[in-house]
This record gives structure tokens, sequence and C-alpha cells, in this order.
């Protein structure tokens, strides 16, 4: 694996940010194409020396266990802002502000994927294109995936922060077309109820929001794969251990 940093100015909002892509060892080798996977907090992937608490995902294990299956996405990871609860949120919440998330969005599709895909030999359909995130990352990226489903036809939501804005993401959920996709879901056992943002968070968002996804029409283990890990908690090093499993499931009909 290879990584190569680079900074990209957001026009959007009047900032710049570090953006990391990650590529498999495979891509010197030809002239092939690799599904591009966008991932929010992205510091927090795999240098400890920028990552939050010294934590990473440990993304290096990961993408070698992949590759030993035959997935070799391209990674994408977006570092956050100092607004970076603003940015991930797409409805303001009565105690904690926010509400950038459609301007974030449109920072990912219409500044960062243009500069990727004209850079690297990414596979540029929605098909091929995953949007990832844990937290509020898992908000943004399942909000973009309902929203922009243009351009993201693959969604991870890991530890998703779906409380929210008044958990107003049930509501997107409901209301729009259903989008044809591939959609990974998750928590750990202990988190659920114990989130530090929200006093009375007993419970267990993902599992609501996997059960609306249901009835919305998806299928489990052909177009919803939702895990929850025991013992799994609110972290990098959980949210690492799930990574690989879950990009085997959003990419695994991608040639």
């Amino acid at each position: 694996m290879e990584k190569e940093s680079i900074e990209i100015r957001s026009p959007q909002f009047r900032n710049r940010r570090g953006v990391d892509i990650y590529l498999p060892d495979s891509y010197a080798e030809g002239r092939r194409r690799y599904p591009a996977v966008y991932m929010q907090d992205g510091q927090n992937l795999s240098d400890p020396s920028i990552a939050f608490g010294g934590n990473t995902w440990r993304l290096e294990d990961g993408l070698k266990w992949l590759a030993q299956r035959g997935v070799e996405p391209i990674v994408i990871g977006i570092h956050n802002t100092e607004e970076r609860l603003s940015e991930y949120s797409p409805f303001p919440d009565p105690r904690h502000g926010g509400g950038e998330g459609d301007r974030y969005v449109r920072f990912l599709i219409d500044t960062v994927k243009p500069r990727i895909d004209g850079a690297y030999r990414t596979k540029k359909d929605r098909d091929s294109t995953v949007i990832a995130g844990s937290s509020m990352g898992g908000l943004i990226s399942l909000y973009a995936f309902f929203r922009r489903s243009e351009t993201f036809g693959l969604c991870g939501a890991m530890s998703p922060a779906f409380w929210f804005g008044r958990a107003g993401l049930f509501d997107v959920v409901r209301k729009v077309p259903f989008v044809e996709g591939r959609i990974y879901l998750d928590t750990g056992t202990r988190e659920i109820g114990r989130l530090p943002f929200r006093r009375a968070n007993r419970r267990n968002s993902a599992g609501e929001m996997y059960r609306l996804l249901r009835q919305r029409g998806y299928v489990d283990g052909v177009d919803l794969r939702y895990v929850v890990e025991k013992d799994g908690e609110h972290n990098e090093a959980a949210w690492g251990r799930r990574l690989p499993d879950a990009l085997r499931f959003l990419l695994k009909t991608v040639p």
C-alpha cells in the first residue's frame, strides 16, 4: 500500500484540509481502474501522530486483508476541521448547532471527487463509489447516499450518530424514493446507551435505522448488512476491526 497526501482548498467553506490517498500495491503494475472509498475523519485512519488521541483505524492491516481476498479499492481519507460537527451534520441540533451537511457533501462531489478522479485511476461510476464514516461521519455518509445517490451508490455507516438533529435522517429515509445501492450499518454493544453526547441515548438508533431500511425494501445480505459487535466500543479500534468486512460486503460485486 502506498499513501500520498495532498491539500485541497474548499471553495464551499473557504478553507483548506488534508486528504490522504491510499493506493493498492497493484496500482503501479498496470492501467486498470479501482473502486473509490471516500472516508470522513481521514486523519484517524493510519497515522498516530495526527489521529484523535493517537488512535487509528490501522487501515494498512485492513487493506492488506482485503487485497488477499481480491478486493482492492483506492481509499481517500478527507481530514476533518475544527468545524467537524457542523460540516458532518445535515440538520441543526437544538443543543449542538450545526447543519452544514449539504455544503460538505457538495465539497465532496464538486471539489474532492473531480480532483481524485483526474489524478488517479478510479472507477467514476456510482456503483464503484463508496462513502463511509463513523459516528457523525456515519451520519453524513448515509445522508449523502440518499440525497446524492447519483454519485454514491455504496455506503458504510459505522456507529452512526443518528440521534443528532432530533433524528432528522429517519424522516429523509422514510420520504425519499427507494435508492438502489448497498448499505453497511453497524454498532457495538458497549456504545448502545453510553454515548457521551446524549444523556438519554438508551435507544439503539442503528438498530432502528436497520429496521426502517428493511421496511423500505433493503434485503439482508443482498443490499443491506447490519452488524452488532459484541463488546464493541465507540472508538477507532472498533471501527478499524469492522471496516474490512464492511468494504468486502460493499464492493463484493465490483469487478
